[in-house]
């Protein structure tokens, strides 16, 4: 590359040499003109202008020469430089307008210096600087406790701060409330599309979690208001107790006071602090032990004992705690007689006294039982759901070499024959358990009243009487006009009816009667208590059919009552009550027919009797009161898919008032109110 430095260099030195030498022979050309100017003062401009052409046409062709030799030099030796550039333009002489000759792109070729040499090998690699390690805290998706997430954001110190009741300026239900609304269900909606929390998404609605809750209580007051009518006094503004509940469950258990004012603890330096002894243990009293204080206070003022102070104070102290002291929810106090087989001594069985029977509370049947122990048992567990075949279960269950085979059952008869006793401890737990699940049965049924809570029955009341009132059917009915007699307190079927509920159940039967007949119809009665293990509301369905249909009622229900449930049973299919009435029974003739811990269907053709039926397998039997309304609706030709839906009771039904106006003529009950 030096080599080719030098070359352009030495071409360029003698181009500048050549160049000088034109120059100097064309100065001396036109002193050679100036003098002949002078000589001949009578030449024309036009002859001048003739020689200046001629001059610069000479130039333009030398010019075109040294371009051509350039460009063949350029050709070869690759130089781009223009020769002409550098070149001093004379003063009389006037600039070249011929356009500049440059090369094409691609003939011109870059220049040593324009090139970067570097050192072949692979290429630097650079190494990105080593990550910060972050020290935040990382939530993880499935995480179960939501409150650390706000612990990371900042969010828990201000929910902290908030307090539980504030005031608003608005009230429940007011011409805001449909707003409210509209804006926490978009938040479910948005929350539920987008796949984010529910509380992500009140945040950016909202812009508070308590405002949040706020609205979510409105929708629970209001949803109580459409439910429960008109009568029902609730909360007009927001309490704070869902935003409570939200703060215990994030673990903030303080008020904001407590959280920023500071309580000071000093003590004087070298004085002891007094030492509070350990309270007593507490005794869970009952109704049962209550029932026992008070029996030997009075025992007491009978005798004119002298502790007659001490024993009433202790009871009053004892009756004030049991109904003032709020009980732990997750603690349930049950006396004897919530279950039969915890009243009284257990003469039928012992405790086994072994390591393994101390600790659990086992124990086994006594073989030396008496006769008056024997009659005790038998009164406590008659009756019970299951029987002697539950009990048998039990007794094979307990069995683990139990085997189906004839020889293996004669051999271990006495084993197979003794009864499996429980513990006091199964015994309590199998008593919570039905009195849990019997709360939860009464909670939601739609025929029971709940003073408690000062709530009619969800069923519309048309007629109220002592122990029983009268209602609507649900919809769809199948013949219009129907009723429903219901006791009062929740029964599991009409059989567990007292003598003065059924005094009320009859008159209601006639008036219905009466009322059917001046229509021109007759009426058919029945009752499905087919699943006791269920604790239905027992109820007496009315159902009004033509004159025609109606005497033949009794031939439909004996056919499907025939054919239905198992073949082989051992009962009798076909129970009739009718005819047990007309022997003499007469009005107690259902109650004296079936036992009222049987499983049974009953439909009454008059007020005495009918016919009846025990259900041996309840799977098998049709669900609710299907098997009824199979028959009735066959005998009316309705649609099977009227026939098949059976509704459930709602508030404000729209049938009440025509029945009302129907059945205040044969209203019975009016004596009662007018009386009072």
């Amino acid at each position: 590359m030096d080599g080719l430095d030098e070359f352009e260099k030495a071409l360029a030195e003698e181009k500048k040499a050549r160049e000088k030498a034109e120059k100097h022979s064309s100065r001396e050309k036109d002193g050679h003109k100036h003098g002949h100017r002078h000589r001949s003062s009578h030449k024309s401009r036009d002859d001048e202008s003739k020689d200046r052409e001629d001059h610069r046409h000479k130039r333009s062709r030398r010019s075109r020469d040294g371009e051509e030799g350039e460009h063949r030099r350029s050709h070869k030796h690759a130089k781009t430089s223009d020769p002409h550039e550098d070149l001093p333009i004379l003063d009389d002489e006037e600039p070249s307008t011929t356009p500049k000759i440059t090369r094409d792109s691609w003939m011109q070729a870059p220049s040593a210096l324009e090139f970067d040499y570097t050192q072949k090998g692979a290429k630097k690699v650079v190494k990105p600087p080593p990550p910060k390690p972050d020290h935040n805290l990382k939530i993880h998706k499935n995480e179960l406790n939501h409150h650390l997430q706000d612990l990371a954001d900042g969010k828990l110190e201000d929910i902290e701060d908030k307090p539980s009741q504030h005031e608003v300026s608005y009230t429940f239900g007011d011409s805001g409330a449909q707003w409210r609304m509209t804006k926490l269900k978009a938040v479910y909606t948005r929350a539920e599309q987008g796949g984010q929390s529910v509380e992500e998404v009140a945040m950016e609605r909202f812009g508070d979690l308590r405002e949040f809750d706020d609205a979510r209580e409105e929708q629970i007051e209001l949803d109580r208001r459409q439910l429960y009518g008109e009568g029902y006094v609730g909360k007009e503004k927001p309490s704070g107790e869902l935003f409570q509940q939200r703060k215990m469950k994030m673990g903030i258990r303080r008020s904001p006071e407590q959280s920023h004012g500071e309580e000071s603890f000093d003590l004087p330096q070298g004085v002891a602090m007094e030492e509070k002894g350990a309270p007593g243990k507490s005794v869970l009293l009952d109704s049962t032990t209550l029932n026992r204080m008070k029996a030997q206070l009075m025992k007491a003022k009978l005798k004119n004992a002298p502790n007659i102070a001490d024993l009433e104070a202790e009871y009053n102290e004892a009756m004030a705690s049991f109904s003032n002291n709020p009980s732990d929810p997750g603690v349930i106090v049950l006396g004897k007689m919530e279950n039969r087989m915890l009243a009284g001594t257990r003469a039928e069985a012992k405790a086994i006294d072994n390591k393994r029977g101390r600790e659990r509370g086992l124990v086994e049947e006594n073989e030396d039982m008496s006769i008056e122990d024997m009659v005790r048992e038998e009164r406590r567990i008659r009756g019970q759901a299951g029987g002697e075949g539950m009990r048998a279960a039990e007794r094979i269950a307990k069995d683990a070499k139990f085997d189906d085979d004839l020889d293996y059952m004669d051999d271990n008869a006495n084993k197979l024959a003794k009864r499996v006793q429980k513990s006091e401890t199964n015994l309590k737990n199998a008593a919570i358990g039905e009195f849990q699940k019997m709360n939860r049965i009464l909670d939601s049924c739609q025929l029971c009243h709940h003073p408690e809570k000062g709530q009619p029955p969800i069923a519309p009341l048309i007629s109220l009487a002592t122990r029983v009132y009268l209602t609507l059917p649900t919809e769809p009915e199948l013949s219009e006009g129907g009723a429903v007699i219901v006791p009062i307190e929740h029964r599991t079927n009409l059989l567990e009816c007292d003598d003065d509920e059924w005094e009320e159940i009859r008159n209601f039967m006639k008036c219905l009667t009466r009322m059917y007949h001046d229509q021109g119809r007759g009426v058919v009665f029945y009752e499905n208590a087919a699943a006791p293990h269920r604790k239905m509301h027992a109820a007496m369905q009315a159902v009004p059919l033509p004159y025609s249909l109606g005497e033949t009622a009794p031939a439909f229900f004996k056919e499907a009552i025939l054919s239905s449930d198992e073949e082989w049973t051992q009962h009798k299919k076909l129970i009739d009550t009718a005819a047990r009435a007309r022997d003499g029974l007469r009005k107690q003739a259902f109650r004296r027919s079936i036992a009222k811990e049987m499983p049974y269907f009953h439909a009454w053709f008059d007020l005495d009797g009918g016919l009846g039926h025990i259900v041996e397998n309840s799977n098998r039997w049709p669900k609710g009161d299907l098997f009824a309304r199979e028959i009735i609706g066959g005998m009316l030709d309705i649609e099977p898919d009227v026939i098949k839906r059976q509704g459930r009771w709602t508030r404000g039904d729209k049938r009440l008032e025509g029945f009302q106006k129907r059945w205040r003529k044969f209203d019975w009950t009016r004596v009662l109110t007018e009386a009072a």
